[in-house]
């Protein structure tokens, strides 16, 4: 799955990390009734690049200059994951939706790892993020599970995620869910004028759960 969607390269960022105002989309706070997680279907790329857009904005807001971050709108980002979910689907990716009933308030990829050093059995979470609103309601522990599950039966036996190195939050995330940073690092080209933004990598081994 093509990952590289309007201006920037996504990873991940705006998890779920039981931070936030917790406002959910319209719901009122604690556990959203219905919250689930599915495989995308092309109509849900509009409220995928809303989410996406206003995370973005939001991570990058201290790491690229204020006129590179407001070019991260919403059309862009829909329109790339569209192409991708009516087109073929390359690298084994998925796209995953959180929902809190039938509103999308969350999304995920995952594809095949690129890096150099990587095993035909590492898969990579592409990107995940949810909407500030819909945080401290589980649906960032729901994504990254579902990614798990997905790249298990895919045959994966490792998974690895790239995050932004000044990403505290999204970091510890991470490793309170079982990752661990593995040492490498890069620099990413994100803007069109090709500004670059350092990036940690962060891997696990995906144990069979029939063996845990």
């Amino acid at each position: 799955m093509a990952h590289d969607h309007g201006h920037a390269h996504p990873h991940t960022h705006g998890n779920d990390h039981d931070n936030g105002d917790g406002h959910g989309h319209g719901h009122v706070q604690g556990p959203v009734a219905d919250a689930s997680v599915r495989v995308a279907r092309p109509s849900d790329a509009p409220a995928v690049g809303l989410v996406q857009a206003v995370v973005f904005r939001e991570a990058y807001a201290g790491v690229l200059a204020p006129e590179v971050v407001a070019a991260f709108e919403p059309r862009p980002f829909a329109n790339a994951w569209r192409a991708t979910l009516e087109g073929e689907q390359s690298r084994d990716g998925v796209l995953l939706v959180a929902c809190a009933g039938e509103q999308v308030v969350g999304f995920a990829a995952v594809g095949a790892s690129d890096d150099a050093d990587a095993g035909p059995g590492t898969a990579e979470l592409l990107v995940l993020g949810v909407h500030p609103e819909a945080r401290r309601q589980g649906h960032g522990s729901r994504l990254l599970h579902a990614v798990v599950d997905t790249a298990r039966a895919r045959g994966r036996d490792e998974l690895a995620a790239w995050v932004l190195g000044a990403d505290d939050t999204t970091r510890a995330f991470l490793t309170a869910a079982g990752m661990a940073v593995d040492g490498a690092r890069r620099e990413r080209v994100v803007s069109d004028d090709g500004r670059t933004a350092a990036e940690i990598r962060l891997s696990a081994v995906l144990a069979d759960p029939g063996t845990a």
